[in-house]
């Protein structure tokens, strides 16, 4: 990640100096990950499609005809990504969301700004003497957002929990004369945001020192987990509770008090993912949002980390066709987890902890230099599949490998056999049987990414080394 926010599109190939004397092959232990990483995308021998826009092109195409230009959930985007929410944590409002959010701008890309902003930090600081001295968290990234987008590409979304919805946050938006021009253009959404993939079932958290736990006792639940006589204190927003009346309830809400605003809302990645995504789109949703259990977060338990949600292929085929658009995080950084993504349902992918971590090796240009270097992939893996449109992307694009054999298998009839009748078959019906049989592709069950061997393999944490400590704490005075 932090390469290419250095380097840009050269990152997606080797080092050029090495060309000539050196002899490339498949990287070491490419193919593991979870689920999704080990899919592979393969390119047929037959391409209609090509020789569609061959005629059209009266040429032979090129990678650089595949257009990536997308609706996503309403607006039109250059490319198809989204910044993900960042929320009220220290690494999600501070310095670092503000370029992320300049950079997603010119990109033009859609933003999504996270859950209990307005609650932890206020909708307006004011400085001496009543004067706006210092901009909210969230209105300096709408500002900066609005300062650097082109005509008629990208939008902003603002997400609302439970705490969010007691602050009217949607309401003091809605009505707000700064947020006119996005709504005269089509360029607001509003997300209900039911949970995140990094902690499912349990609303958001952050470490609070004890004179803003002090403050923010009145609208959150503050424990002090960490000691009684530890310096910080955590703070947590509550879940909200939904059924399948109450989202319809609240889809409908949005609609009709919030005309002009586009209607998103996100799941967990919960085990009736499939169902909650059709009955959104059913009560007129503009988007689902799904975040895979890989997606990261500013704050989380352990065991939700590593042990809780389903792996986003495996909510993507929960999923199955989406009746509407369809939006996938969780752990997305590079072309070929895009393009799976992508040929499983997703419209768009989004940028979350690796946005961040682009905007803190390079604050005025990563973002759109890791946005370049996923474009570039984009356009390569689409253009080999002999396609031109992510839309035209489909589960037929991508192989999964088969379960790993059983260890303990012998012949036909042995005490281990594994073949059709044996005790450890893992044909149909069999004690072993493949869960995901009759469905290509398919993740391979055998490895789970809460497998501590498989959650080696994925990125380690990253620093932050550009956030300053203390930069987004305290609440803001709201007016």
């Amino acid at each position: 990640m932090r390469a290419r926010a250095r380097l840009g599109t050269a990152a997606v190939f080797p080092d050029p100096a090495a060309y000539g004397s050196r002899l490339f092959g498949p990287t070491a232990g490419a193919g593991g990950g979870d689920a999704l990483d080990r899919t592979r995308i393969v390119p047929p021998v037959f391409m209609p499609e090509r020789l569609e826009k061959l005629i059209d092109l009266a040429r032979e195409p090129e990678f650089d005809d595949v257009d990536l230009t997308t609706r996503v959930g309403g607006f039109t985007a250059r490319l198809p990504l989204y910044l993900s929410a960042f929320g009220s944590t220290r690494a999600g409002s501070g310095d670092l969301a503000v370029h992320a959010s300049r950079q997603a701008a010119r990109l033009g890309i859609p933003m999504v700004i996270g859950e209990n902003v307005v609650p932890v930090h206020g909708y307006r600081r004011t400085g001496t003497g009543g004067g706006d001295a210092t901009r909210s968290a969230l209105l300096a990234r709408v500002e900066a957002y609005l300062e650097a987008a082109p005509d008629g590409v990208g939008g902003i979304v603002v997400q609302q929990s439970t705490e969010d919805a007691d602050s009217e946050v949607w309401n003091l938006l809605y009505s707000d004369p700064a947020f006119r021009p996005l709504l005269e253009t089509g360029r607001l959404a509003f997300e209900l945001k039911t949970g995140q993939g990094a902690k499912p079932g349990l609303g958001g958290m952050t470490v609070v020192g004890r004179a803003e736990a002090e403050q923010l006792a009145r609208r959150f639940t503050v424990r002090e987990v960490f000691g009684p006589d530890a310096p910080n204190s955590l703070r947590c927003a509550t879940p909200g509770t939904f059924t399948e009346e109450i989202l319809r309830q609240q889809l409908r809400f949005m609609r009709n008090n919030f005309p002009k605003a586009r209607t998103w809302v996100k799941f967990h990645p919960g085990r009736d993912i499939g169902h909650a995504a059709r009955t959104a789109w059913a009560a007129g949703a503009d988007a689902v949002t799904v975040d895979g259990a890989e997606g990261g977060t500013g704050w989380a338990p352990g065991v939700f980390l590593d042990q809780v949600g389903l792996p986003l292929a495996e909510a993507l085929r929960r999923v199955g066709t989406p009746t509407g658009c369809l939006l996938a995080t969780g752990g997305v950084w590079e072309g070929g987890r895009a393009v799976r993504a992508l040929a499983l349902g997703a419209g768009a992918v989004g940028l979350g902890r690796a946005a961040l971590v682009a905007v803190d090796e390079d604050p005025e240009h990563g973002l759109e230099r890791l946005a370049d270097a996923l474009a570039l992939e984009l356009r390569l893996l689409i253009s080999a599949l002999g396609k031109y449109t992510p839309a035209a992307l489909a589960p037929d694009d991508l192989w999964s490998p088969p379960p790993y054999p059983d260890p303990y298998a012998g012949g036909e009839g042995g005490p281990y056999a594994g073949g059709e009748g044996g005790p450890y078959a893992g044909g149909e019906g069999g004690p072993y049987a493949d869960p995901y049989a009759g469905h290509a592709p398919h993740p391979d069950p055998a490895q789970d990414p809460a497998d501590p061997e498989i959650r080696a393999q994925a990125p380690a944490p990253q620093t932050l080394t550009q956030a300053e400590p203390g930069a987004a704490d305290g609440p803001g005075r709201p007016e």
